[in-house]
């Protein structure tokens, strides 16, 4: 079935139609990953995007339902040159276009996706539509600029909180949109996690007493999240050890005075080199998902200090607190299928919790 990709400034795809027939709108963003594509339609940060794939083949090795990033697909379309029907690896139990039709995810295979990757990078993020139907991009291009993904924290949270025990130390979890392998490295380390949804008030999480407390990743713009900044500004004026990544990264920032605004484009993908800038210079490379930075030229130094930056364009890719156990990173040091460089910053926090009240 033939299917189109219509973006917002009049720019149209025709290619075939892949996973649901149903119509999509949404923000068009695309992933410079070679791997790890089930992790991509998993990972709750893409809640209210479409994502184009820049490798040009996908699903060649199947969908292997323990790599899921959460429960569930959070993206809302997806974008892809090749799609392989016929997948060869021992552990798949799984095509791409079942996965995507059972989870009702439209999709679009066979266009240039290389030509659409330029045009985002050149033009800047743009809202799309993806359809099977017969439509005149002047009928839509109202409905399509209209589209905002709006609040999409409150719709990947988790609805209660959830415990895994663990013989160290305690660790509260704000889950923003939490990837399943940020609480399961922190149980590989033998901390018990306690995961609350993201309209927690700070007094329950400091009234269970943790050791440390981590912002997780999660989706959209971060000033929207205004009441949960109100919360972390309360846990920051605690004296409990926090690790913040990504979306929590960004909040811990508005929370405590600096900006955010939104990149032209965006950082996705598992090749991102990030510089150490309290270390030696080290430079790692990283996986990455976001669509909005932290200012660091509104980041107060006696507040907090730059701790990484972005090789390729110098953004600010992680704060260390001035007088705080506190360190918060824009960058997946869980990162799966990888890479996994900056995994040791789960050491990192568990060292930081020894000073805390349960050591």
């Amino acid at each position: 079935m033939k299917a189109s990709l219509i973006l917002e400034d009049g720019t149209v795809f025709q290619g075939t139609s892949i996973g649901s027939t149903r119509t999509c709108i949404s923000e068009i963003v695309f992933n410079t990953s070679m791997t790890g594509y089930l992790e991509v339609l998993t990972d709750p940060s893409y809640a209210g995007q479409a994502v184009c794939m820049t490798y040009p083949l996908i699903g060649n090795y199947g969908i292997c339902y323990e790599d899921m990033e959460s429960l569930q697909p959070w993206t809302d379309g997806y974008i892809v040159r090749e799609l392989s029907r016929v997948p060869s690896n021992f552990r798949s139990e799984d095509t791409i276009q079942h996965f995507l039709v059972k989870n009702d995810i439209p999709g679009i295979a066979g266009i240039d996706t290389r030509a659409l990757t330029r045009l985002l990078r050149e033009k800047g993020t743009m809202n799309g539509m993806i359809t099977t139907e017969d439509v005149r991009y002047e009928d839509v291009a109202d409905q399509i600029r209209a589209y905002t993904t709006g609040k999409v924290v409150e719709k990947v949270t988790c609805p209660e909180i959830q415990h895994f025990s663990g013989a160290k130390k305690k660790v509260a979890m704000l889950d923003l949109g939490v990837k399943k392998d940020i609480p399961d490295n922190l149980r590989k380390r033998g901390c018990d996690v306690t995961i609350y949804p993201a309209d927690t008030k700070a007094e329950v999480i400091l009234a269970s007493d943790p050791d440390g407390i981590m912002l997780t990743n999660g989706p959209g713009d971060p000033k929207e999240c205004t009441e949960i900044i109100k919360e972390i500004r309360k846990l920051y004026e605690s004296d409990v050890p926090i690790f913040a990544i990504c979306l929590g990264h960004q909040l811990m920032a508005l929370a405590t005075g600096a900006d955010t605004h939104k990149m032209k484009y965006g950082h996705r993908g598992g090749n991102h080199p990030v510089r150490d800038l309290m270390g030696d210079g080290r430079v790692y490379i990283t996986s990455q998902n976001h669509g909005y930075v932290v200012d660091v030229d509104t980041v107060d130094p006696k507040i907090a200090v730059p701790a990484f930056e972005n090789v390729n364009d110098g953004t600010n890719e992680g704060l260390s607190y001035i007088g705080k156990n506190i360190f918060t990173v824009q960058f997946h040091p869980e990162a799966c299928p990888g890479p996994q460089d900056s995994n040791f910053l789960f050491d990192r926090f568990v060292e930081m919790m020894k000073g805390a009240k349960h050591a």
